[in-house]
């Protein structure tokens, strides 16, 4: 089963930055290899779900011409949207994932610090609904935190393991730590050096 609503919203009554996403270096430095683990300078429109207060939501919509997030807490989406209020094109919504999966075509979704709060089943769900709605060169971008989290169902390398085999995508980009896993898997193989001609 995955972990339950009242989880989330528990963490947020205690604080409206549970992970202290906005002052440990950890997650600064985290955020920053995320960007810049990104083969584009730009998306037409990036998916982020489990958004949480929007820290890393505000950084993706500078990379995008139409930005959504979205969290199962209602406070959690509520931050973030005061957080994201000076991006036009960004929208917040407050949805339980795979079951509540928003419409539309994204050329990137984000799959930051979600994953292992999904059980097995609901993890797969998540994936094909994920596939059905990337462009056709579409690129899914995963980053989980590898230590132990109590009450979770699977590990970041369980997850992460799942997704490169139901993907099915080249993946570009690749980065291990201690600590976390960073992927991007994309429909297209073509690297950065091969987008500009260098090889």
């Amino acid at each position: 089963m995955s972990v339950a609503n009242s989880y989330f919203e528990q963490l947020f009554e205690g604080s409206d930055d549970p992970w202290a996403f906005k002052q440990r270096w950890y997650e600064q430095r985290k955020r920053a290899l995320t960007l810049a683990a990104l083969p584009r300078r730009s998306y037409a429109a990036i998916f982020e779900p489990g958004c949480a207060n929007g820290e890393l939501s505000a950084a993706l919509a500078t990379r995008c011409e139409r930005f959504l997030c979205c969290d199962t807490s209602s406070t959690a989406a509520g931050l973030a949207r005061q957080r994201l209020k000076e991006f036009e094109h960004a929208q917040v919504i407050e949805a339980r994932l795979p079951a509540e999966w928003p419409e539309g075509t994204f050329d990137l979704i984000v799959f930051s610090e979600l994953g292992y709060y999904l059980d097995p089943l609901d993890l797969d769900q998540w994936i094909d609904r994920a596939l059905a709605s990337l462009a056709p060169d579409g690129q899914l971008l995963a980053c989980h935190w590898r230590q132990p989290i109590e009450g979770c169902p699977q590990t970041a390398d369980q997850v992460h393991q799942r997704l490169q085999t139901r993907l099915r995508m080249p993946r570009l980009f690749a980065h291990r730590e201690e600590d976390f896993l960073l992927d991007l898997w994309s429909r297209d193989p073509m690297s950065v050096a091969e987008k500009e001609g260098l090889r």
